[in-house]
């Protein structure tokens, strides 16, 4: 073995606490699934996270911001970006009832529901059609669980 070599066992060795890190795997998932959220939601013009928002608006129409929040799991100014970008494009609006902001879906963010609900499916598909069904209802419920565990 050349001193090369050695160098190279060592390097892969110091290496592979990457791979042995929840931290550096679990980004690591996070960027290929964005990847494909960006892929699957292109069709309708919006992110990922905006089309889920906007589905849970449609969904519970006069839903909190508050409620929106701790459903998508996200900070309330993150929120209020989301909201203020989406009301932007006239597919949600607010209504201030005291120190409570409703959220309302327009009937242009209504006509979206189609298309985001098609979308959501073929991310499911997507990442089905590469981990096997199997395997990607075990990975989503175990994130799911490690995620309430670790917060």
């Amino acid at each position: 073995m050349t001193l090369n070599d050695d160098a190279q066992v060592i390097t892969n060795k110091d290496e592979a606490f990457l791979h042995n890190c929840m931290y550096f795997t679990a980004n690591r998932l996070s960027r290929a699934i964005t990847r494909i959220a960006d892929e699957a939601f292109a069709t309708t013009g919006l992110a990922p996270a905006y089309g889920y928002l906007i589905r849970l608006v449609i969904g519970t129409p006069g839903i909190t911001q508050k409620e929106l929040s701790e459903k998508l799991c996200i900070t309330p100014s993150t929120l209020t970006r989301f909201v203020d970008k989406l009301e932007g494009k006239q597919l949600v609006l607010r209504q201030v009832q005291g120190k409570t902001v409703l959220v309302y879906p327009t009937d242009k963010g209504k006509e979206l529901e189609p298309s985001l609900r098609a979308a959501s499916r073929k991310l499911k598909e997507m990442y089905e059609t590469v981990l096997g069904k199997e395997l990607a209802d075990r990975l989503t419920s175990d994130i799911g669980i490690a995620g309430r565990q670790l917060e």
